[in-house]
């Protein structure tokens, strides 16, 4: 598949624009190039923004990303990726989960067609080589099962936005700053809107890469507790 253009025309010239917003002519080109579904209904917006101002659902999810915090940092260094951008994608699709994704009948049975914490599809590893195009049933089953398993998620997750960055044109190594360039931000937000393919997503991405509490569980320094001598 031929690469995008570089990132810098998607940056467009108004430095006050909003990273998250896509003119018709971007859209056009990532829907020829990706395919891209448009935003999400109003209804369903309504939902998703109900989930987020739900306290205990954002400490349950918190919690359980804490889980791969581990991998995201390893994999972040490993891919050369921003790991809040991982973490965020990481954070919004396990928050958005549907019921019973996780079980692996039903993502057997076909009815669901994204697997695991970041919500990727089998067709993901084809991409990044990991599957070949006429994949056994067996080769099929074994990247289904890795899809599943969080800690193989987050790798093909962090593969899936070092992907991207090349097909952006963005160079390998690129220390993305998003909360101080434009450009990176428009970066992020491409890059979540290739994950997601809803034009109300990068938005809620950004937002999340900025959020304290998950800033705070990437980044902060685990201390182990001594108990004072008696």
């Amino acid at each position: 598949m031929a690469g995008l253009a570089p990132v810098d025309r998607l940056v467009g010239e108004a430095e006050d624009l909003n990273p998250s917003y896509f003119s018709a002519e971007e859209i056009r080109e990532l829907q020829r190039r990706f395919g891209v579904h448009g935003a999400q209904p109003r209804l369903g917006q309504l939902f998703t923004k109900g989930l987020d101002h739900l306290a205990p659902l954002k400490a349950h999810t918190l919690a359980r990303l804490e889980a791969v915090r581990p991998i995201v940092l390893e994999q972040s260094r490993k891919q050369q990726v921003n790991a809040m951008l991982m973490a965020a994608i990481l954070f919004d699709e396990m928050q958005h989960a549907k019921p019973g994704e996780d079980i692996r009948i039903l993502a057997e049975s076909g009815l669901f067609q994204d697997h695991g914490l970041a919500q990727l599809s089998i067709s993901e590893l084809q991409k990044q080589g990991k599957l070949r195009a006429d994949a056994t049933d067996a080769e099929v089953a074994a990247a289904l099962e890795k899809l599943l398993t969080p800690s193989e998620n987050v790798k093909v997750l962090a593969g899936q936005i070092a992907r991207l960055q090349k097909l952006l044109g963005v160079p390998k190594g690129h220390r993305m700053e998003v909360s101080t360039s434009r450009r990176d931000a428009k970066i992020a937000a491409t890059i979540a809107y290739l994950h997601n393919g809803k034009l109300d997503y990068p938005q809620r991405i950004l937002g999340y890469m900025q959020d304290p509490e998950l800033h705070a569980l990437i980044y902060s320094i685990r201390q182990r507790t001594i108990p004072p001598l008696i």
